[in-house]
């Protein structure tokens, strides 16, 4: 697939801000006032529902525009779902290290209802990578802002532990798709987020240790198993790439940006999914034709700024920005180019529109715009 050239114009510094500032206003008037970010009010699948992957990136993105108590309301949200299945944590330890685990629906879900309860309906569940997320993001939350950890240890612990007994077990992927596979993203958030958590002194030395050797292992792990011709690969022994990678590079810096193997990732990416600005998740996707997702978008932007190409990031976040409508909302993805345009329809048919807004499209591009410095005076 050809790298096209943008066809999206330069965006006045001055409208990144205005975006960023009613980006960073939606998310804070849509958080549920249990602290839970709904993924979008209006979608009729993730209606009422928050994950802890999405919700994590959202939490950061708001973090990094200086909205400190919107971030911890969140973190508050997940500690008290955590503590409330400590039980269930423990199980699954205890399963684990018995030589049992438990059965894939016995795993902690990947979403929850705003207030924290399990879902009634039936969800593709077991998805370890938001659970890394999330201690990455409140770990960089904590540093950004200087918040002690203190008031989620408990909860920190609980993950620490459930993660270091199940990092390797096969599971679903950021879409909710191939259960079977061991997916490289989902390694790079467990690893991030272990190793950033292992280094802040909220742990004990025990504990501490436990999470640093799982970091390493899964690190390793990629390594050994997770690469192909030089780059992350979608799943351990696929020779694809996929978009949720570049999170791996930036922002969760489980691969270094400028590493050759995060250099090599980040033109694969570019030029396997990347059309015009607009990102894919994957070539074979078909989730309403396979669109381009702004979120996706705004991920190859932090990577190409990581990496030192500044233009190129520019790029990422014009073409994102280029996708809100005029209600001032960014969706999940867009139709512009499709993978396979026959298999739109009976997702709309399934579902309804494409979901609009998407919170954690407004959070990625905050983030993006942040990084470039172009999200206004407010932000840090």
């Amino acid at each position: 697939m050809p790298n096209l050239p943008s066809e999206i114009g330069h965006v006045e510094d001055a409208e990144v801000a205005r975006l960023v500032q009613s980006s960073v206003r939606l998310i804070v008037e849509l958080q549920d006032k249990s602290g839970a970010y709904p993924a979008s009010p209006t979608f009729s699948a993730y209606r009422g529902y928050c994950w802890f992957r999405d919700g994590a990136f959202i939490a950061d993105g708001v973090s990094s525009a200086g909205e400190v108590e919107s971030a911890n309301r969140f973190f508050d949200w997940c500690s008290g779902v955590l503590e409330a299945r400590a039980d269930v944590v423990s199980r699954i330890v205890t399963a684990e290290a018995n030589g049992n685990p438990v059965p894939d629906r016995d795993m902690l879900p990947t979403r929850f209802t705003l207030a924290g309860g399990d879902g009634d309906d039936d969800w593709w569940d077991f998805q370890l990578d938001g659970y890394g997320t999330w201690l990455w993001a409140v770990t960089e939350h904590s540093r950004r802002h200087k918040v002690s950890l203190d008031r989620w240890r408990y909860a920190i612990e609980l993950t620490v532990d459930y993660l270091a007994s199940s990092w390797s077990r096969p599971c679903f992927d950021w879409w909710e798709e191939n259960p079977g596979e061991v997916h490289v993203s989902t390694l790079g958030c467990i690893a991030a987020g272990m190793n950033a958590i292992s280094d802040t002194g909220i742990l004990g030395e025990k504990r501490a240790a436990l999470a640093k050797a799982t970091a390493l292992s899964a690190s390793q792990f990629v390594l050994d198993r997770g690469l192909t011709n030089g780059h992350l690969a979608k799943w351990v022994g696929s020779e694809d790439v996929d978009a949720s990678l570049l999170a791996a590079v930036y922002p969760l810096q489980a691969v270094e940006p400028t590493s050759a193997i995060g250099l090599s990732t980040i033109e694969e990416i570019d030029r396997q999914l990347n059309v015009g600005g607009g990102v894919h998740r994957y070539l074979a996707d078909t989730f309403f034709g396979g669109g381009q997702w702004p979120l996706l978008s705004c991920m190859l932007g932090l990577a190409f700024e990581a990496a030192g190409f500044h233009d190129r990031a520019l790029e990422q976040l014009n073409w994102a920005g280029a996708t809100v409508n005029d209600n001032g909302w960014m969706p999940e993805q867009v139709p512009g180019h499709l993978l396979d345009a026959s298999r739109r329809q009976e997702w709309i048919d399934r579902w309804g529109p494409v979901a609009n807004p998407l919170l954690w499209t407004h959070a990625m591009y905050v983030r993006l715009a942040v990084e470039l410095g172009l999200a206004g005076e407010d932000a840090p």
